[in-house]
């Protein structure tokens, strides 16, 4: 046979080699047909979603046990269009007028709704319309009696192949996947973020290339490199089984000596933290030996819940938390929530962009009693441990200090109660270019700054993180993005102030020389790649990593910036 390289997207880092399996979406033949009984149609479709709402809650409760809430929190918009009246009700209001079969309106309703956000100058509308795909090709199977393909069919060393992953595809990959490969994607597609929570190495986009390799073919991937080798030589084959039985080894002596703390080459201490999404999170950063929490998200207890989570709940999830990381930092985020996640029990508006949109801190102040319930369970729960609250989405000072006054009113009425409340750190969440920029005034107010770089980056650079169409200008590496980091790092380090990062760019071992070199002091990330980037730090020479970082901040692109770290001696 044949030996072909295929080049693609690094989207999910990792050495594999696997037999390819293809996952062929299966697509129902549909049919125009009229109907005299529409309300017999309208029963039928009503039935299909309904069993579509159990199989996406069932598969929303899998993957959030299986990866952590965020990701859950996907299936949270495939929810919200089975009741959204303009894609449901729009459907049966064309049944009724138009006399056609449900299964040709729903395939109709689905395209045309999809078409329309996709051609929506809002990103985060372009990006729901692969939710709506998703969602419409769920019904059309359930209206049409279609089996879908069936993940217990991949096994244990398969390479999943296919045209297109969506989150539901991922969602269901059984244990020992080896790789997934597409033509579609990118390496901010929500199916991508999954493969990196469950450790896939992943190559997307290689377009029509993709139709080179088929079912059975022996198939080596770098999901860091984005490269595909099919039928690889023997000689081949061989060096990269023994590649990966070093990265194997190596990743276990970085376990070996997780628990240790991180000294650069030279003594510089770097705290190495987890990000975490719920309760479950904990043991899993307690065995990759975190040394603390980075950025602990609250918004499962509003998400989770059918009501506004009293103080008694949260408080009992805070003293957990707190608990099992004793006398270790858990940087708690206060709500971050808005018109982009659907809570029932709220009366939300709908905004047109709700990332630029009334969120996060901008919702607290405008709402002190919701807030106040938050800030009472986490002054209550600082007794329990070591207790840093963060702010998300400051962009200025005033904005801090009225949530420094709440908390205070929060502490005397709890004092007045006879309650007993702990210190607390009080840090700020720098995920808006503006708070970067003026960092140095917003350091004064605060006791430590966390960089965010997920929305920092799609903020500076204008480029929606979950959208194809831009992902290539997405990128956390780019100049004018690293040069933020630095202002902030500078602004802490002259107030005398921890700086630390939450964002993904947190846990990309090849970066972390050039994150210590812009002067960060700690690091927080999911959890599995703690012990890699643990051992990394050891390896940084503090003084050469600032002339490495100094360099970077002169290049022209994040493509440049990536070359030169991946080439250099010293990453």
């Amino acid at each position: 046979m044949t030996t072909k390289h295929i080049k693609g997207v690094g989207a999910a880092p990792g050495l594999s080699i696997g037999h390819a399996v293809w996952w062929r979406k299966v697509s129902p033949h549909v049919e125009e047909q009229s109907v005299t009984d529409t309300d017999e149609e309208i029963k039928r479709l009503a039935a299909s979603v309904a069993e579509a709402k159990e199989q996406i809650t069932q598969l929303r409760e899998t993957t959030r046990k299986r990866m952590g809430e965020e990701e859950a929190g996907i299936f949270d918009a495939h929810l919200a269009f089975l009741e959204d009246p303009a894609y449901i009700g729009e459907m049966e209001n064309r049944i009724r007028d138009v006399k056609k079969n449900a299964t040709f309106i729903c395939q109709q309703v689905t395209e045309e709704l999809s078409q329309m956000m996709a051609s929506l100058e809002d990103e985060y509308m372009k990006a729901r319309a692969d939710d709506i795909r998703d969602v419409g090709e769920r019904l059309l199977l359930l209206l049409t009696g279609v089996k879908p393909f069936d993940p217990s069919l991949l096994q244990p060393g398969s390479i999943v192949v296919a045209k297109e992953l969506v989150p539901s595809d991922t969602a269901q990959f059984p244990k020992g996947i080896a790789g997934m490969v597409t033509a579609r994607g990118s390496k901010t597609a929500h199916a991508a973020i999954m493969a990196r929570t469950l450790g896939i190495p992943a190559v997307l986009g290689l377009s029509d290339s993709i139709e080179e390799i088929r079912n059975g073919d022996t198939v080596i991937m770098n999901g860091h490199e984005g490269t595909i080798t099919v039928n690889p030589s023997p000689e081949a084959e061989e060096k990269a089984r023994l590649a990966i039985q070093q990265q194997q080894a190596l990743r276990e002596e970085a376990l070996g000596k997780a628990d240790q703390d991180a000294f650069t080459a030279n003594g510089d201490r770097i705290q190495v933290f987890a990000n975490i999404g719920s309760l479950k999170d904990v043991q899993t950063a307690l065995d990759h030996k975190a040394e603390g929490v980075g950025l602990f998200r609250t918004e499962f207890l509003y998400l989770e819940n059918d009501h506004w989570p009293t103080e008694e709940e949260q408080y009992e999830t805070y003293k957990k938390v707190l608990d099992s990381f004793g006398d270790k930092p858990v940087v708690i985020r206060t709500l971050d929530i808005g018109g982009d996640k659907d809570l029932p029990y709220a009366d939300l508006p709908e905004e047109e962009n709700p990332f630029l949109g009334h969120r996060a801190i901008r919702f607290c102040l405008a709402n002190p009693d919701i807030f106040k319930v938050q800030l009472r369970a986490l002054l209550r729960a600082s007794i329990h441990g070591n207790l840093w609250i963060m702010l998300p989405m400051v962009e200025n000072v005033a904005e801090i200090r009225k949530a420094k006054d709440l908390l205070t009113q929060c502490r005397q009425e709890l004092s007045s109660e006879g309650v007993t409340t702990g210190e607390v750190q009080i840090g700020i969440m720098v995920e808006i270019p503006a708070a970067a920029l003026i960092a140095d005034r917003l350091a004064k107010e605060v006791d430590f700054m966390s960089i965010g770089t997920n929305d920092l980056t799609q903020y500076t650079l204008a480029a929606d993180r979950g959208n194809e169409h831009v992902a290539h200008l997405y990128d956390p590496v780019h100049p004018a993005v690293l040069q933020l980091v630095r202002l902030t790092c500078d602004a802490a380090r002259k107030e005398g102030i921890v700086a630390g990062m939450c964002g993904e760019l947190a846990g990309d071992p090849e970066m972390t020389e050039i994150l210590i070199g812009l002067g960060l002091q700690e690091l927080s990330m999911s959890a599995g790649t703690i012990p890699e980037v643990k051992e990394n730090i050891r390896k940084v020479q503090s003084d050469q990593a600032r002339i490495q970082a100094d360099r970077v901040l002169e290049m022209e692109s994040a493509e440049e910036v990536r070359q030169w770290v991946a080439n250099s001696p010293t990453s």
